[in-house]
């Protein structure tokens, strides 16, 4: 262990990675980072791999120093970043200085943020995921004074000519707050909703506060099901649309069970569930009915973006040296841009 970081101001915090994907056939939810393209940018712009563990920060200000230097990222929603008191941007690498407070201010037109920190954290795993898992009480949930280990020091770095911003790569920035759109395939019952079921296509539909990791209810004008027959309980898949009653409809989210007994209308693709995990109650959200083969090219267009990317950060870090036995140059402050 390199060092700590220790949580001066927790809010509304976890210790989390992508998610827990042999957790279904042991009917545990996958959880993970909601917002799965932020976290996954999060660790790459620090040189992580994809699953790292880092902290999800959800709505509420967040400050933590370390004990070491280190280098973060911070991704997700809008928001302000100081590291002992400067501005800092988001989506780009940030040295930080030992000692100093990283806090995280106002987060806005969205509701979740991620921090890595290069080299990444310490935290339990349970079948090889440190999700937090509300159903088994299992995770890491940080509180005000929690140490959290770190694994690698870097020496604050800045740009060894004309002393020019470091990092510029250019992270593509996910759409946040304002009238949200989701994209959705066909579930398997949209059939049994008959001609009601162009009403989520033409509908705009508004986040309740009672939405959380394990779905997200959303009230507006609903499809009825033409169906009497019983829904059995099925094995449902994260994004599924159920429609439980006739006062909201139901967006299963990542803290969801494996099974269910609802019909399901249809599933949110996964590109529309990292919009979901930014939607504050109050939102409004609208529907956009997709093909399978359409929404599978969208996914991988986002994960060549985040290839690009990770090129970028690989090319910068190795000729800095991050990573590797080189010594990291050491001056006087630490470089926010």
């Amino acid at each position: 262990m390199s060092g700590q970081i220790i949580i001066q101001q927790a809010g509304n915090a976890v210790v989390t990675d992508l998610g827990r994907f042999r957790g279904p056939r042991y009917g545990l939810p996958v959880n993970g980072a909601l917002d799965q393209y932020s976290a996954r940018a999060a660790n790459i712009l620090v040189a992580n791999s994809d699953d790292a563990p880092l902290f999800e920060l959800t709505a509420l200000d967040f400050r933590m120093t370390a004990t070491s230097d280190i280098l973060i990222a911070v991704t997700g929603a809008p928001l302000s970043l100081t590291v002992g008191g400067r501005a800092c941007p988001q989506w780009e690498p940030v040295s930080v200085r030992a000692g100093e407070a990283v806090s995280v201010r106002g987060i806005n037109r969205g509701l979740r943020a991620y921090v890595s920190v290069h080299g990444s954290v310490d935290a339990p795993t349970l079948l090889g995921s440190c999700a937090p898992d509300t159903v088994v009480g299992f995770g890491l949930k940080l509180r005000d004074g929690t140490a959290v280990g770190t694994r690698r020091s870097v020496s604050p770095i800045r740009q060894p000519y004309f002393d020019m911003p470091l990092f510029r790569l250019a992270a593509e920035r996910p759409h946040t707050g304002g009238r949200l759109r989701v994209d959705v395939t066909d579930g398997p019952d949209f059939a049994e909703f008959g001609d009601s079921a162009k009403l989520l296509f033409s509908s705009e539909y508004t986040v309740s506060p009672r939405s959380n990791h394990i779905g997200l209810r959303l009230g507006g004008e609903l499809p009825e099901r033409t169906s009497s027959g019983e829904v059995l309980s099925r094995g449902v898949p994260v994004g599924a649309i159920e429609v439980p009653s006739r006062q909201e409809l139901l967006v299963l989210h990542r803290g969801r069970g494996v099974t269910a007994g609802y019909p399901v209308l249809a599933v949110a693709t996964n590109l529309g569930l990292d919009v979901l995990a930014q939607a504050r109650p109050g939102d409004a959200v609208y529907f956009v009915r997709t093909t399978v083969a359409e929404a599978t090219a969208a996914y991988r267009r986002s994960m060549q973006q985040l290839e690009t990317l990770r090129e970028s950060v690989t090319t910068v870090f190795n000729l800095l040296g991050i990573g590797s036995a080189a010594h990291w140059q050491e001056l006087p402050a630490a470089a926010c841009g």
